[in-house]
């Protein structure tokens, strides 16, 4: 587990979580000629392969604690660590505990101002859901903007992100966007799916301009169908449900994503479903 695991308890209900985040294919739109601020949407625009903490960290402030002071640290110490053209090696993507029946502006607008690349919300369960999540994350269309809707409702305090993207203020704002809606955005939006009703519903979701991916919580999505939590055995009714979703993605092309909790047969299983962006523990992948 990494020192970011640690600091500020990294996990899919008590399960550690930081392993190796797998993606494979990538749906994307054309992408910009500039050098990419973002490591993760730069592996999934360009269908490469994307693994935490290599291209990605997860950190958790749903099940951890929610402090922006700590988020704030892990920040700085990760932008310690650079490649030769300035992007962080990593990229900081945060799993805010408000779930989807719950505003999030506030907190997300304190997440991204602080730097954050992209953020994981929990529990949602509807296309209305999803484009308040979006909004949230988006600012205001200026005059002129390409991609003016959904329409931002973020506040504007960029300081401390820029300066941890390592941008001119002004750069920062044209590139804070939720990617691939902006094909030059470098924020990316996770929705997670934990209930019967965001399966039913998870075609809408992933169709919300704005939403970049969507992740099951397997345990959560088990507990609520009233079968218990994916590990160590996924219930048959979790894995109709993981079925289902997975079907989703492959017709809307969108990046699916899935937490391995039960080794490398799990792994192989869920890629030959078509779940393409993986959070594994590391004992999955050495067996």
């Amino acid at each position: 587990m990494s020192i970011w695991a640690k600091r500020l308890g990294v996990g899919l209900g008590g399960a550690a979580a930081m392993g190796l985040a797998l993606v494979t294919g990538g749906d994307t739109q054309a992408q910009s000629k500039a050098p990419r601020v973002n490591p993760l949407v730069e592996k999934l625009g360009s269908g490469g392969l994307a693994t935490t903490p290599a291209d990605w960290t997860f950190i958790d402030m749903e099940h951890g604690p929610y402090s922006i002071d700590k988020l704030q640290t892990i920040l700085a110490d990760m932008g310690k660590t650079r490649k030769a053209n300035g992007q962080v090696a990593s990229a900081a993507i945060v799993r805010i505990p408000m779930d989807g029946d719950e505003n999030p502006r506030f907190i997300v607008k304190q997440v991204l101002d602080s730097g954050a690349h992209g953020i994981v919300f929990p529990h949602i369960e509807n296309k209305e859901q999803a484009a308040r999540a979006i909004e949230a994350m988006r600012y205001p269309a200026q005059k002129g903007a390409k991609y003016p809707t959904p329409q931002g409702m973020r506040g504007y305090g960029p300081g401390r992100a820029a300066n941890f993207w390592g941008l001119p203020v002004g750069e920062y704002i044209k590139r804070a966007d939720v990617w691939p809606l902006n094909p030059d955005g470098e924020l990316i939006a996770v929705m997670m799916i934990e209930g019967a009703d965001g399966v039913k519903n998870a075609a809408e979701i992933m169709n919300t301009p704005g939403v970049g991916a969507v992740f099951i919580g397997a345990s959560d999505l088990g507990m609520n169908l009233g079968v218990g939590p994916a590990s160590p055995a996924i219930p048959p009714e979790t894995e109709k449900a993981n079925e289902a979703v997975a079907a989703a993605c492959k017709q809307n092309k969108i990046v699916c994503a899935y937490p391995v909790m039960n080794g490398k047969t799990e792994l192989d299983k869920k890629i030959g479903q078509g779940f393409r962006m993986f959070l594994v523990t590391g004992s999955a992948l050495k067996e």
